[in-house]
């Protein structure tokens, strides 16, 4: 059966891919339990970051199942299956914590989608990337053609998308897309992770807070974020809050 596993290893958590016999494929289900597996991490203060994996050594994900889509009427697959899969997406791409995508054999498709949501990704030497859509009469609907663009070269994406191409795992670490290429991902990709035992995990968010406003990642909510932290920490807050709990003026400094 279909699943999302998530493995809690002290500050280290992981979200495997178990769909196996159709190379991990995404289910509506899979879906799910991604978003709310995203909630679970972002809620404890003792994970410091997400390694997402996936079963087996044939591939890491080589899209959406097929058979979940296939008979859906025009607006139920834009309305449900594309915009839904965005706000998965969208969920693990904004997750507080640094996530870091383990990729051994292809990613395709939705698969090269959800890893490219992840802060960075850690290659196999026999991990391959593609957008393989237009060879089944769509398109890439889970952002391969809007974030994908912010993180390789436009010719790049465009020799996936409308030519086929297939990209293996030493031009995706020329082209910036891997952190690492590795004959064990899963152990470099935990070494990298290991770092951040040693930095501030609030420090850490908001760095990465600060980068995903500056390359358009949900740039309004981030900014506010960053500025509702400011206002937080103030004594204007503080003063404001227990003027009103007091029912009196606040009297705000003026430095």
């Amino acid at each position: 059966m279909s699943s999302v596993h998530l493995l809690m290893d002290g500050p280290i958590a992981e979200m495997r891919l178990d769909n196996p016999a159709k190379l991990n494929a995404l289910t509506p289900g899979m879906l799910d339990q991604i978003m709310a597996h995203c909630d679970t991490v972002e809620s404890n203060g003792q994970v410091l970051a997400v390694l997402l994996t996936a079963t087996g050594p044939k591939a890491f994900c080589t899209g959406a199942d097929i058979t979940a889509w296939a008979d859906l009427s025009p607006a139920d697959f834009a309305r449900h299956w594309v915009r839904g899969g965005h706000r998965v997406f969208d969920r693990l791409a904004r997750l507080c914590k640094p996530t870091i995508a383990v990729l051994e054999g292809p990613a395709y498709g939705g698969g090269l989608e959800l890893a490219a949501a992840c802060d960075i990704r850690v290659m196999g030497r026999g991990a391959k990337i593609a957008l393989p859509e237009t060879s089944v009469g769509i398109v890439p609907g889970w952002s391969g053609s809007q974030r994908l663009a912010r993180l390789l070269p436009e010719a790049v994406v465009k020799e996936m998308a409308l030519f086929g191409r297939v990209l293996g795992a030493d031009r995706c670490l020329t082209l910036g897309f891997a952190a690492e290429v590795s004959d064990d991902p899963s152990a470099a990709a935990l070494e990298i992770a290991d770092r951040l035992r040693a930095t501030s995990p609030y420090a850490t968010e908001v760095a990465k807070s600060m980068i995903h406003a500056a390359v358009g990642e949900d740039r309004a909510a981030m900014i506010e974020a960053l500025g509702a932290g400011m206002t937080a920490a103030s004594a204007d807050k503080a003063e404001g809050v227990a003027a009103f709990r007091a029912k009196r003026k606040p009297v705000f400094g003026r430095d």
